[in-house]
């Protein structure tokens, strides 16, 4: 049995908490809170790490801990550091391409290693960053089994 995770924007950690109340599993591929939210594999502390070692050049031990919002015994809701979606919104192409590639060379680390996938799933997540800036959202993340 995998592990799914569902990003999305919420104002604020009361509004992310209510939120998997209201979405039913087939109901998922919306967002109620009117943002296209992203599933992935990938998890959030993974997603993190990739953010912050590869743009921000934090050592992968600094990497901070996500927030717990909400357990549940069907699901967790955690709150990412803002400081994982913010440096993506002001980088251009070859910053996005230089981050990829130190990420594919960090030892001892989880999720994906090939290069362009990194650096695709970073293009993903810069639209999911200017997407919750527009909305004046924070990132969270939906974990359920």
């Amino acid at each position: 049995m995998g592990v799914t995770y569902k990003y999305f924007g919420a104002p604020d950690g009361a509004t992310a908490a209510r939120v998997p109340i209201s979405m039913r599993p087939e109901e998922l591929g919306g967002d109620e809170l009117g943002m296209g939210g992203m599933f992935t594999k990938i998890k959030p502390e993974t997603m993190a790490a990739m953010v912050l070692t590869g743009i921000e050049g934090i050592p992968l031990h600094k990497v901070p801990p996500l927030e717990l919002v909400v357990l549940h015994p069907d699901y967790a809701v955690v709150k990412l550091p803002m400081t994982v979606v913010d440096p993506l919104r002001g980088i251009g192409d070859e910053a996005v391409g230089a981050a990829a590639f130190i990420w594919s060379t960090v030892p001892d680390r989880g999720g994906p290693r090939d290069a362009f996938n990194v650096y695709q799933l970073l293009h993903e997540w810069q639209d999911f960053s200017h997407r919750l800036h527009e909305a004046g959202h924070q990132p969270y993340c939906l974990v359920w089994p």
